[in-house]
């Protein structure tokens, strides 16, 4: 019985026994003999087949896995992701010194055997018994693109590459076989072009073309004769022969080729030993790879697009079929991302908020009518180090947001107006609005049980000074939180869940709104998309449009391009014309005169609502022009932070509003974006204003109200819109520290989404 060698494995005699196997069952192969189930070669052994008949006939070439690319709305390239850097290219476009140099060393006789090489296959017998192992190998270049193709079909699944390379015979058989189909179906040239773009060259590099660049910055059709040799040299042992790591290992193994292509005739001697004295020349270019890569901050975006490709069912019916076609890359994605809305959200973020600051900041701006995303950033880079976060603020926690988006504070209360004027409430509906009081209770709800306030709740506006009664008008541009209260209970909470439905506003997780008067005040966590997407709606006359962030995709198949669906938006109607303009006209009173003063734009129409939250853990501004909704959230991700005494972009905030910080970022990022664009007017309606304190029982009766929503509706005819003007206050005077309370157990929102109480301004 044939002994063991003292350390393990096989043999000198049962190695060269092994590999005499092969080269029968090569000879076999050739002659077309169909091989036993069992037999003195050990075919039965795991991994092998029955028989060499019962192999599938045909070899499908796998669509090889290579970069995608994602541009901008323009053209311009964001970043390149892939799972594989690889770029396909013909053979025209491959340098004719690689062509050899691969040759040369990996199978000189290429161009005079078929698919198996018996001479070489009886060379490395003969070696291997001499040095009593297997140094030599013996497989044709056509063997080895069979291999790589099983690797290649196997992805990243580590089962499927074991089985891909296993070693034994079984799989060799097949490797045979369908090199026979290849060499008949292909021909030489193809087969050495598909070799040259599937073989991995180290060092993230997939294929020539990627490792010319990775290696010397030049596409593969420009490498001279010492380059060549070089890469030809590292297929073998990509790590043992890596030049950036062992330069003096690679360049012996460099000149190992150019000698080989000396003998084989390839080159001259003097060729040879002239490259052989040259060094190696490595311009090495770092992988540029991923989102993380991204242009003007845009790497939270390029990663939304990734999860909306990976999620839509409209790029296949199952995740694993999504992925499938994400990892095998060769996309060129189109988005929506305007490159000068991008800048000026990135550069307005990095003025207002520094990186090292204990808050950070995010934006997202949407055009009104389509749902285009134009512009998505925040201060906190991305990346995986200090001071750097994966997850984007902007969006939902499905998408790679935070876990439950982050309370909104009197941002919400547009909404609420929105649906009771949809009710029927006139724009100048009337209430008390007390400085203080209970939560009004039961209110209706959208379910036979009503809501009660069984703990004896209480609001309060922001400033003592805040006492009604109040008109809608002067409510909403002094932000007065009472007033929203009782409108929410005068309405019932059904018609503000149905508004936020039609606008698809839903928490951060997911989950729809819960039905509680503390919604009026934006204690749910919701995203900046979220906000800017719903306010785009008012900016449309009434009309919300899905979010989409994606143009147009072709993907490389083979030798051609094929286009792919896309998500489209879908835009419904969420509100009348008439509800919308009337909120238009409310919100330019925000800016004109309001809490938003500072985030007004002086050259054009525009509107917006400030909020910030119960223990200032948040701030936000969501404003808009007819053409471009944006929002801006400032906060801590971890609800942490009490925005008071505070340094932000190296300022001193004493208390943080919303129309202060998150303002004039929203301010700066829509008069970039916006720069040498139409600027439309709203369709604005006239809303009497209050009748002052002395006129008060000598209204003409155009009103009518009685505090409970029964007065007539005086909604005035259309006029047109003139510009705003911003003072420099924001938070509208000295106004006391925030200490009204919702009622226990209606938060929503924990860990990343936090637990603000909402209703600050």
């Amino acid at each position: 019985m044939p002994k063991k060698r003292s350390g393990g494995g096989l043999s000198p005699f049962q190695q060269s026994a092994k590999f005499l196997g092969v080269s029968v069952l090569a000879g076999a192969v050739m002659a077309g003999i169909a091989l036993p189930a069992a037999g003195a070669l050990g075919l039965a052994a795991k991994g092998s087949v029955q028989s060499f008949d019962e192999i599938p006939d045909e070899l499908k070439s796998p669509q090889l896995s290579q970069r995608t690319t994602i541009l901008d709305s323009e053209g311009g390239q964001i970043a390149t992701v892939y799972s594989r850097d690889r770029t396909v290219v013909d053979l025209k476009d491959i340098s004719p010194y690689m062509q050899k140099a691969i040759v040369a060393i990996e199978d000189s006789r290429f161009y005079e055997h078929g698919a198996v090489d018996l001479k070489g296959v009886l060379r490395a017998l003969n070696q291997n018994a001499q040095s009593g192992g297997v140094s030599q190998g013996a497989s044709t270049l056509t063997q080895q693109l069979v291999k790589n193709y099983f690797v290649e079909e196997a992805g990243d699944d580590p089962t499927k590459v074991a089985q891909a390379t296993q070693q034994t015979l079984g799989r060799k058989i097949r490797e045979l076989k369908y090199a026979i189909q290849l060499e008949e179906k292909l021909g030489k040239k193809k087969i050495l072009e598909n070799y040259l773009n599937i073989t991995f060259f180290g060092e993230q590099a997939y294929g020539i073309e990627a490792a010319a660049q990775r290696y010397f910055s030049k596409p593969a059709k420009d490498l001279n004769l010492q380059e060549s040799a070089l890469l030809a040299g590292i297929v073998q042992s990509p790590s043992r022969y890596d030049p950036v790591n062992d330069e003096a290992e690679a360049t012996k193994r460099r000149n190992t080729v150019l000698q080989r292509m000396a003998e084989t005739k390839d080159i001259s001697q003097a060729e040879a030993d002239q490259a052989m004295k040259t060094p190696l020349g490595l311009k090495v270019s770092k992988p540029n790879n991923g989102c993380i890569t991204a242009v003007e901050g845009a790497a939270f975006f390029c990663k939304y697009v990734e999860k909306v490709f990976l999620s839509d069912p409209v790029f296949g019916k199952t995740k694993e079929e999504r992925a499938k076609i994400w990892n095998q890359g060769g996309l060129t994605i189109r988005t929506t991302l305007d490159p000068q809305a991008q800048e000026s959200v990135q550069a307005s973020l990095k003025d207002h908020v520094n990186q090292t600051d204990k808050v950070t900041a995010a934006a997202t701006l949407v055009e009104p009518g389509t749902g285009k995303i134009v512009g998505m950033g925040q201060a906190t880079p991305y990346g995986y180090g200090k001071n750097e976060t994966e997850y984007n603020y902007s969006v939902n926690y499905s998408m790679g947001g935070s876990n439950f988006g982050f309370p909104t504070g009197s941002t919400f209360k547009p909404f609420v107006a929105a649906a009771a004027l949809e009710e029927g409430r006139p724009a100048t509906q009337e209430y008390a609005s007390p400085y203080e009081m209970e939560y009004p209770s039961p209110v209706q709800t959208c379910d036979s049980k009503p809501w009660v306030n069984t703990g004896d709740d209480t609001v309060e506006n922001e400033a003592e000074s805040e006492v009604g009664p109040y008109r809608l008008k002067d409510a909403m541009a002094k932000s007065v939180n009472t007033y929203f209260v009782q409108m929410i209970s005068d309405i019932g909470l059904c018609p503000v869940v149905d508004m936020t439905d039609n606008l698809h506003v839903t928490q951060g997780n997911g989950d729809k709104l819960p039905e509680s008067p503390s919604i009026a005040l934006g204690a749910v966590g919701l995203s900046p998309l979220t906000m800017a997407t719903a306010y785009a709606s008012f900016a449309a006359r009434g009309m919300y449009c899905t979010p989409v962030a994606i143009e147009s995709i072709t993907q490389k198949v083979g030798e051609s391009q094929k286009s792919l669906a896309v998500p489209k938006s879908t835009c419904t109607r969420a509100m009348s014309e008439k509800t919308a303009d009337t909120v238009n006209t409310l919100l330019s009173g925000v800016i004109d005169s309001g809490t938003g003063q500072a985030a007004g734009l002086t050259d054009r129409a525009n509107a917006g609502k400030t909020g910030t939250t119960d223990s200032r853990k948040n701030a936000w501004f969501v404003g808009y022009t007819p053409n471009l909704a944006g929002a801006v959230w400032v906060g801590s991700a971890t609800q942490k932070v009490e925005m008071e005494n505070i340094t932000i972009g190296g300022v001193w905030h004493d208390k943080v509003y919303g129309g202060q910080v998150p303002g004039p970022i929203w301010k700066d990022a829509m008069t970039g974006a916006l720069e040498g664009k139409d600027s439309p007017s709203f369709n604005l309606v006239n809303i009497p204003d209050a009748p002052k304190e002395k006129d008060k029982g000598n209204d003409d009766g155009d009103n009518g109200d009685d505090g409970n929503g029964n007065g007539g509706q005086t909604d005035g005819g259309l006029t047109t819109t003139g510009t705003t003007t911003g003072g420099d206050t924001g938070g509208g005077g000295t106004v006391p520290t925030p200490s009204f309370s919702i009622p226990e157990g209606f938060l929503q929102g924990q860990g990343d989404g936090g637990n603000g109480t909402g209703g600050r301004d």
